[in-house]
């Protein structure tokens, strides 16, 4: 996705152009997701809302329409509420979203915030009934005696109505903040994640889950380790992946026993004792984790880098990509204003041969895992004008040589970053989250990061 690619008009998930002068915590987006067919896209932010944006049909007048995405639908997810039990404050901010491959007309989607998970319906209504026997057109109950006659209901059409309704609610099985949900293969579980707890439930029941996986020891004070992000498998219903503050992964095979304390596969890497630091278990620590579509390897992403590990091969991960290394000598600052804890996540295209993820300075990544080529993209108001071509950007390592157009690691702006990504399950489109603004990029041509 290099020189060629297409940028459509920035949206503030909203569906307005945002003040860049005064941006409020609630406006900032917290998570990206694209549906199973890429024609909805939802965002979730730190005030508890959703928006859907819909892909836009292309037409013959407008051939450069196709791609852009326009407001669909906005609702309130979830709402701030107070354990009084603990004397805690539950944010609002939503965590996650995760989209149910469409069995009908409506759309379903899961969104938790950290510790509530509800499942809402999406649907359309562009008809309306009319002629009620018993009911006038305002909707009142007439005087039965006035009825005479007996006449059948219409439908009659109306304006497109897009209603979203909760249709059930998870409580109450998390006492530490959800980080994940995924949807299971077989389309009637899915799981949630938090700290030292991963849950299964089904579907279509609220009122309990199963408590599959549990890492918190008997004495608090020996806790070494926290889970950081978990994800089914695409294909095998009974296997799932969870990543640890470590920096490990563990495969865990539902059909070994009921509680899947006993992982069937650790895919960790050796640290290097020369190159250990202060700050090395903290680097290394994995905030995010995807399987590849085809499901045959995983995708993870530390601080520094993003690597991609085959299920086959445990000792090591089978390609290492640094997205920025030039931070290494600046860790010192980053943990005394506490960037070096944010959470980055990365997301595959739809064939699998090139991944992506966010960095410092509104920059994302992007890494060719077959010509080993790798960009640095802005997401920017200048890159979001129609047509826009993005062009790559460099960052200079401190100390280092600059050329004409490079930016200096000095300069780089850490309150802009790029936690959040998604990826078009089948097209080059991608969504860029970047604080309170929404970017979707297209790109038009075959370029060189296809």
């Amino acid at each position: 996705m290099g020189e060629d690619t297409d940028a459509t008009p920035t949206l503030n998930h909203r569906g307005f152009l945002p003040d860049h002068n005064y941006v409020t915590e609630a406006d900032i987006i917290s998570t990206v997701e694209f549906n199973h067919t890429g024609e909805l896209l939802a965002t979730g932010d730190k005030g508890g809302r959703v928006v859907i944006f819909q892909r836009e049909p292309e037409s013959k007048s407008e051939p450069f329409s196709q791609g852009e995405y326009n407001v669909y639908s906005t609702f309130q997810s979830h709402e701030p509420e107070f354990d009084y039990l603990k004397s805690l404050e539950i944010e609002e901010k939503i965590n996650k979203i995760r989209w149910l491959p469409q069995q009908n007309a409506a759309q379903f989607l899961l969104s938790t915030n950290d510790k509530t998970i509800k499942l809402w319906k999406v649907s359309e209504r562009d008809k309306r009934p009319e002629g009620y026997n018993l009911k006038d057109e305002e909707g009142r109950i007439k005087d039965i005696s006035t009825v005479t006659s007996l006449q059948v209901p219409v439908l009659m059409p109306m304006d497109l109505m897009v209603e979203v309704s909760p249709r059930r609610v998870f409580a109450n099985a998390h006492t530490y903040h959800v980080n994940s949900i995924s949807v299971n293969s077989d389309y009637m579980t899915y799981m949630s994640a938090d700290d030292l707890r991963i849950n299964l439930w089904h579907l279509d029941i609220t009122d309990r889950s199963f408590n599959i996986v549990d890492i918190k020891p008997v004495n608090m004070e020996d806790l070494t380790e926290v889970i950081t992000a978990a994800e089914f498998h695409p294909h095998h219903c009974n296997l799932f992946v969870y990543s640890s503050s470590k920096g490990t992964l563990r495969l865990c095979d539902m059909r070994e026993a009921a509680l899947c304390d006993k992982h069937s596969k650790l895919f960790e890497e050796p640290e290097d004792p020369s190159a250990r630091s202060f700050f090395s278990e903290i680097i290394s620590s994995v905030s995010d984790v995807k399987f590849s579509h085809s499901g045959r390897y995983l995708l993870t992403r530390d601080y520094l880098t993003a690597k991609v590990w085959d299920l086959n091969m445990e000792s090591k991960p089978l390609e290492t990509y640094q997205v920025h290394d030039y931070l290494r000598s600046k860790l010192c600052s980053l943990y005394e204003n506490d960037c070096i804890f944010d959470k980055f996540e990365c997301a595959w295209n739809g064939s699998d041969s090139v991944i992506m993820t966010g960095a410092y300075n509104n920059f994302f990544r992007m890494f060719d895992r077959n010509t080993k080529r790798d960009v640095t993209l802005e997401a920017s108001r200048e890159s979001s004008k129609p047509r826009a071509v993005l062009k790559p950007r460099r960052v200079c390592a401190a100390g280092g040589k600059r050329r004409k157009d490079d930016i200096s690691v000095d300069s780089l702006d850490f309150t802009k970053k790029i936690l959040h990504t998604a990826w078009h399950p089948n097209e080059n489109i991608i969504a860029i989250a970047a604080t309170n603004n929404l970017y979707i990029f297209q790109d038009k041509l075959n370029s060189e990061m296809h």
